[in-house]
């Protein structure tokens, strides 16, 4: 147990900055039967627990906001059981993202999970959060590449299947159930994972646009015609000069169009011819630019990856992680920035995203601190008027980064009564004395 106020510090505030909590202490578990034993007894005296990773998370869901104690599972590493005929590794929690796609790639596969906080996000962090990220378009979120967990619920049982099977018709799905939870319903510290074959050839391209409608369809298109296609991202003429300013990196594409999409297109076989034809047939692309080596791919990619860092500069944002159907999206990205100035004209919005799931980051800066006092969101008019247009599409208020406590008080709107009581019946079987991350998700009865 660490009680260092200096050590304490780094536990209690998020990535963003937006949401600082505090906490009596941080434990910090090496295996599965000391987490247990933590969890017993916390549960034993009626003791708060959130789970951390790595602490990346974008919407308050893994900080001590009301005074919890904080159960690091950054200890719980190791990666083993590398089958490299059946594409499967089993890895501790608290291992990173990074480490598990190097480990990947040493017995010959991928792990078909990227985000940009590859290096500190954490494998029990993704599968909290069902965090999906750039290759979602092909390889699904993190649920889909989920085979098994072992946790410790918050009654203090352990659950434990990561034979890795593919079949497996035994009852409930306990580890999907566990994924996407948020830490509510115990703690995952180990994780039976599938991987994805090795990446072959890859061509990575910038495509101009004028509209937003335009590049949803290219999309479509480009889905349909290249089956290679991995990744689908789009960024927009305001975030691409941001992005120019803040980095001092000149634009790709220059003059910069109204709408950029960066697609990438993963072999074998090489998909550069497959990608080359399918551009030359497709409507509305205005300018090209095209890489097959590494350094001029991570050159396009830029304007798309540095977005986050750009928009940090400006002071913390208000993130809105939401996804919106396909049909639909084209509408919401251009009418979105009317949606926030009529709730504030001096803040600005910059909206970027993984076009091909329909997945917007909207970023919103110059607006009024959300931060209230005791965990608690304050009345945030922006994001209640967001979120209420992403749900009047049929869209979903969070897509990836969880509910968190930014988004609790507005989960309501997003999911049935029904939806919601079901939820609290799980959370009462499998954490009957609510010890486990009890300020997130749900909001109280």
């Amino acid at each position: 147990m660490v009680v260092d106020p200096d050590v304490l510090a780094s536990h209690e505030v998020d990535w963003t900055g937006g949401f600082v909590g505090s906490t009596p202490a941080v434990v910090r578990p090496a295996t599965t039967d000391q987490v247990a034993e933590v969890v017993r007894a916390c549960r034993r005296d009626r003791i708060a627990l959130v789970p951390q990773g790595g602490n990346t998370g974008l919407v308050g869901g893994g900080v001590p906001l009301a005074g919890e104690v904080v159960l690091s599972t950054r200890r719980l590493v190791g990666i083993s059981d590398i089958d490299g005929d059946a594409g499967q590794l089993t890895a501790g929690a608290g291992e990173t993202l990074a480490a598990v796609q190097s480990a990947a790639v040493r017995a010959g596969w991928r792990y078909g999970v990227d985000l940009a906080a590859r290096d500190s996000a954490t494998i029990g962090g993704t599968v909290a959060t069902n965090a999906g990220g750039l290759r979602v378009l092909r390889h699904g979120a993190t649920r889909r590449q989920v085979l098994g967990v072992e946790a410790v619920l918050g009654t203090g049982d352990v659950v434990s299947r990561l034979g890795g099977l593919v079949k497996d018709n035994t009852g409930y799905d306990l580890a999907g159930l566990l994924c996407g939870s948020e830490g509510t319903l115990g703690v995952v510290t180990r994780v039976r994972l599938a991987l994805v074959p090795a990446a072959g050839p890859s061509v990575t391209a910038l495509i101009g646009l004028a509209t937003v409608g335009d590049a949803v369809a290219l999309v479509g298109h480009l889905r349909r015609a290249v089956p290679a296609l991995e990744a689908a991202e789009l960024v927009l003429a305001d975030g691409a000069r941001l992005v120019a300013d803040q980095t001092g990196v000149a634009p790709i594409l220059d003059p910069v169009p109204p709408v950029q999409v960066v697609v990438e297109a993963v072999g074998p076989p090489d998909p550069t011819e497959a990608l080359a034809a399918a551009l030359d047939t497709a409507p509305g692309v205005t300018a090209v630019a095209v890489a097959t080596e590494a350094a001029r791919a991570a050159a396009l990619w830029h304007v798309r990856e540095a977005h986050t860092e750009a928009i940090a500069r400006l002071g913390v944002p208000h993130k809105y992680d939401v996804t919106v159907p396909a049909s639909r999206l084209a509408r919401f990205v251009d009418e979105v920035p009317s949606v926030v100035a009529d709730v504030d004209p001096t803040a600005s919005i910059w909206v970027f995203g993984h076009l091909g799931d329909g997945n917007m980051h909207l970023n919103v800066t110059g607006a009024p601190s959300r931060a209230g006092s005791g965990g608690e969101a304050a009345l945030d008019p922006i994001a209640d008027a967001v979120l209420a247009r992403v749900v009047a599409d049929g869209g979903s208020i969070s897509a990836e980064h969880g509910v968190g406590t930014a988004k609790r008080t507005w989960l309501l709107r997003d999911r049935s009564a029904g939806d919601i009581a079901a939820m609290r019946a799980i959370k009462a079987a499998l954490d009957p004395d609510g010890i486990m991350n009890p300020n997130v998700l749900l909001a109280p009865d």
